[in-house]
């Protein structure tokens, strides 16, 4: 049994090989008992490697595929391939029913303990959809409302340190040798490689266009601004919808090499199913769980960036003091403490927002923490906070206002995107400026928080400045 992407082959057989065929031997033994398939799982170190570049140069046509970085945070990275069991649900329960499937998975399973590094091990990576109904239509037709799955390889890194993990199940009519070669197949189509770079002169131009005129985005937002004055709401978030068209299919990989060297600060990601793809780069963090531990951060109140340094800080402290932008903040701010008070022993938010800058937006923030009352997972902690109102709406019963006044289907847009671990630990992040990619075909999502003061002009132009993270990415 070799391992392909280490420096020296046969290296990962002398560490791995005798643990997987005494936790074969064990898993045959626990299906047999049980009468039906028990995950198996154990996890290795492999030096340094680069988990995303791993998985997009090693995935097939038709697999399920998951990448996750977060390069300014030590070189943070999740990624995954194959399918070794899939967990799906729609519903306005959905992220209960997908928290018990992994639950009942994870008691069962035969795994190594955990390695003390994020996302290693045994883990389930995916995410939900913006709304319990959401992917309704064709072109999110490969996307479940809620779906983790449990792959067949995954990869994690940090400081420079690389973990892999294998998974398989073992059937009661399964033999030794029959899971041993599945392993060996799963682990002999990996590749070591760096992502590739994308054509900066492609053969034919793209061509984009809005799905829904930006005439209709002003009226939609002068709509939900008149609501808001009338007392019928206090906060209400409107996306768009681009499309772009280009000559040859689109290849995820540059495009998330381009994305991860844009934005190195962001949530870089990532999500294969079938021939579709979704992908983007958010700098929102909806939830993180360490231990007791709960990290989510209010952000809300946009601005441009400048090259011109005294200009960006002007721009910065025009954010800093924009009353419509703090009222957006606040309004985030109050939902996201006021839904965490009950599960936690205490819940502190920032009093004041600060800046933060990517590389073409900068944006308020208010970090958020709390200690937990009660042992929540990453799955429960990240459906009591979706979505806030930093991409819905405020009230919350005002949701329903938002498929009328987009007129698309968000589909994962909006969504919680992540990962989570056998003891509930886990992150997820909003995927914002995000794009779903299907051949020639990618659409484009971004939106804007509507208030009192927001003005259908500006909020247009903010949405196209939002949705120049995606863009030059795909037209590069």
């Amino acid at each position: 049994m070799t391992n392909p992407i280490t420096a020296s082959p046969g290296s990962l057989a002398s560490g791995l090989e005798q643990r997987l065929e005494r936790r074969v031997a064990e898993g045959l033994a626990a299906a047999r008992a049980v009468g039906r398939p028990v995950l198996l799982s154990a996890t290795t170190s492999i030096g340094n490697g680069d988990p995303t570049a791993i998985v997009l140069g090693s995935r097939r046509p038709g697999d399920r595929w998951f990448c996750f970085e977060q390069p300014e945070r030590g070189g943070f990275a999740v990624a995954g391939l194959g399918c070794a069991r899939a967990i799906e649900a729609d519903g306005p329960d959905r992220f209960a029913k997908v928290q018990h499937g992994w639950q009942e998975l994870a008691a069962v399973a035969l795994a190594d303990p955990p390695t003390g590094t994020a996302g290693s091990g045994l883990v389930a990576l995916g995410g939900f959809a913006f709304a319990h109904d959401g992917c309704a239509s064709i072109k999110w037709g490969q996307f479940a409302a809620a779906s983790l799955v449990v792959p067949e390889i995954s990869l994690a890194r940090r400081d420079e340190q690389t973990w892999l993990t294998v998974n398989m199940d073992a059937a009661p009519d399964d033999t030794s040798s029959d899971v041993l070669a599945r392993v060996r197949d799963s682990l002999d189509r990996l590749r070591g490689s760096t992502l590739p770079i994308g054509d900066p002169l492609p053969a034919a131009p793209h061509r984009v266009v809005s799905a829904i005129s930006p005439a209709h985005y002003e009226a939609a937002v002068a709509s939900a601004v008149e609501r808001i004055r009338t007392g019928e709401l206090e906060k209400i978030v409107l996306a768009r919808e681009v499309e772009v068209e280009a000559s040859t299919a689109f290849d995820p990989a540059p495009i998330f090499g381009l994305l991860r060297d844009a934005f190195s600060s962001s949530f870089v990601y990532a999500v294969g199913r079938g021939d579709s793809t979704f992908i983007g780069a958010t700098p929102e963090l909806l939830v993180r769980r360490d231990g007791q531990r709960v990290t989510t951060v209010a952000l809300a109140g946009s601005a441009r960036r400048s090259a011109d340094p005294a200009v960006d800080d002007h721009l910065s402290e025009k954010l800093l003091h924009s009353d419509k932008d703090r009222e957006e903040n606040a309004i985030v701010a109050r939902r996201i403490t006021r839904a965490l008070r009950p599960h936690s022993l205490w819940v502190v938010a920032a009093e004041q927002p600060t800046v933060v800058r990517v590389a073409n937006i900068q944006h308020l923030a208010a970090p958020i923490r709390g200690q937990l009352a009660s042992p929540l997972g990453a799955i429960e902690l990240a459906g009591i906070l979706h979505p806030t109102p930093a991409v819905g709406a405020e009230p919350a019963t005002a949701l329903q206002s938002i498929p009328a006044l987009e007129g698309i289907d968000r589909g994962w847009y909006a969504g919680p995107v992540g990962w989570t671990d056998t003891t509930g630990d886990g992150e997820f992040c909003v995927a914002l400026r995000c794009a779903l990619l299907r051949g020639r075909h990618a659409c484009c999502y971004a939106g804007c928080g509507i208030v009192a003061h927001s003005d259908p002009a500006a909020e247009l132009a903010e949405s196209e400045m939002k949705l120049q993270v995606m863009l030059p990415a795909l037209i590069a």
